[in-house]
């Protein structure tokens, strides 16, 4: 496969893997029995025992009762579409299909079908694997995030070339790569479906690992909304205001009026602050997740509802 060649393919991603209709160049079965002629671009028959796993898969969740959902279809209806290899010494490994092989191996089904690929060197495995599987959609989050990474690392693709390759927006895959900033537990649980996409990424802006992992366990045991973790981080990441260069205007009356108000009918300190031209802010503090809980309650955020 040329290089020119090679960029094609990878640039159409599953299509070119498996095509709907095959093209003219691409032949049916290898034989008339269907066996491997040995050729590139064939579908055929090959032994279950001799297919390999495939060492760059992004996958790392492979969930049981599904399997079993689809080996019980394989064995009424047969392997409806076939697995993608590349040859290699010791017979064939996958670059796409690796459910399709499990559950097989769990019908015990002795060969299966397999569109047979030229593949010459490991990154480009690596490349096709990944890409083939984050455009199918049946990857986790973070499953999707470390392929990313992945293909950053060991492919040397730019964030720009992984949005063109995989056809996603450039900003979507680096929401993706920050969500491997986020602490093991934390990743564990949006791997598993304890907290959703937009918990992780609000939880990305909560500024210490510390207050990340309590606020996770707000989410996961009283059941905080993304929308009441985006305003936590949106509080909790706001800088302590700089000192100013110029000397800030002193309390007016109706200022420290309104403050005492406010900090007597919210029970914490609040202050506010005048900028001027009839602008300004409230601030109002808080001092632990509960003390938040609070006052969101207070702003009519109940913790299980907002």
């Amino acid at each position: 496969m040329s290089t020119t060649q090679k960029k094609n393919v990878l640039g159409r991603g599953l299509n070119a893997l498996i095509p709907k209709q095959p093209r003219i160049e691409v032949s049916i079965k290898g034989d008339s029995l269907g066996r491997d002629t040995g050729e590139i671009g064939i579908i055929a028959s090959v032994d279950v025992a001799r297919v390999q796993t495939n060492p760059f898969q992004p996958r790392t969740d492979f969930d049981q009762s599904a399997l079993e959902e689809l080996k019980q279809s394989i064995v009424e209806k047969g392997v409806i579409q076939p697995i993608t290899v590349r040859r290699v010494p010791e017979g064939y490994q996958i670059v796409s299909g690796e459910r399709r092989l499990r559950a097989a191996q769990l019908a015990r089904l002795k060969q299966i079908p397999a569109y047979i690929i030229n593949v010459a060197t490991d990154e480009e495995m690596l490349e096709l694997a990944l890409i083939e599987n984050i455009q199918r959609e049946h990857l986790n989050p973070i499953e999707i995030a470390t392929a990313y990474q992945r293909l950053m690392d060991e492919c040397q693709l730019s964030q720009e070339a992984i949005a063109h390759k995989v056809g996603k927006e450039r900003s979507t895959v680096t929401n993706f790569i920050r969500l491997l900033k986020l602490p093991t537990k934390i990743q564990d649980g949006l791997r598993k479906g304890k907290i959703q996409m937009g918990h992780a990424r609000a939880l990305i802006n909560v500024p210490s690992e510390k207050t990340q992992l309590r606020v996770f366990d707000r989410i996961v045991d009283d059941g905080w909304s993304v929308r009441k973790v985006e305003d936590f981080a949106r509080i909790s990441g706001k800088s302590t205001p700089k000192t100013s260069k110029a000397p800030q205007n002193s309390p007016t009356s109706n200022t420290q009026n309104a403050e005492a108000k406010l900090r007597e009918l919210l029970g914490t300190k609040v202050s506010v602050r005048s900028k001027g031209a009839g602008r300004g802010e409230i601030v109002v503090e808080y001092y632990s997740l509960d003390d938040f809980d609070r006052l969101m309650e207070l702003f009519g955020e109940g913790s299980k509802d907002s």
